[in-house]
């Protein structure tokens, strides 16, 4: 799947007092919103860039904005910090969550690799910093199969948290 980056018009929602004092904070602080597909259109309408977790990312790579808002789940935001670690990353809402994300939880995790010696550990993008820091390499929907192909054939691959993408 090719990530599409929509630009969105800053000025859709500026009739509204709310949306125009958010549009005008962003210019004032050098901040860019960046919000996912699946936020209400509302947001996405005030953001700068709506795409997917990868294009996301992509755009919090390539940004010249002080701060980064990130209407999304938190490891998206995450993993804007790691990539911008001298930059002010916010979430709005710290409670957004995604249940592939927290269907492994890191101490279960490490005990499991602890368990599995000997095996490299592969895990989707959307997880947790904490899990990708347990992580030998990090993958996208996009390049799963590439890198678990660049393991050697004989070597034992534990693959995480979507079983699916790693089969």
């Amino acid at each position: 799947m090719i990530a599409i980056t929509k630009q969105i018009t800053k000025n859709k929602l500026a009739n509204t007092e709310l949306s125009a004092k958010i549009l005008q904070l962003k210019k004032e602080k050098n901040a860019v919103l960046l919000a996912h597909y699946y936020q209400e259109p509302e947001i996405q309408e005030l953001a700068d860039f709506v795409g997917d977790s990868l294009e996301l990312s992509r755009q919090a790579a390539s940004t010249n904005a002080k701060i980064i808002i990130f209407a999304g789940v938190h490891f998206m935001a995450e993993t804007a910090k790691i990539i911008n670690p001298n930059k002010t990353v916010i979430v709005p809402d710290l409670k957004a969550s995604c249940s592939l994300a927290e269907s492994c939880p890191p101490k279960e995790f490490k005990a499991f690799i602890d368990a599995h010696p000997g095996h490299t550990v592969i895990t989707y993008i959307n997880c947790s910093a904490e899990i990708k820091a347990l992580s030998d390499l990090v993958c996208t929907s996009s390049n799963a199969e590439k890198i678990i192909n660049s393991v050697p054939k004989n070597q034992p691959i534990i693959f995480a948290p979507d079983y699916n993408l790693g089969r």
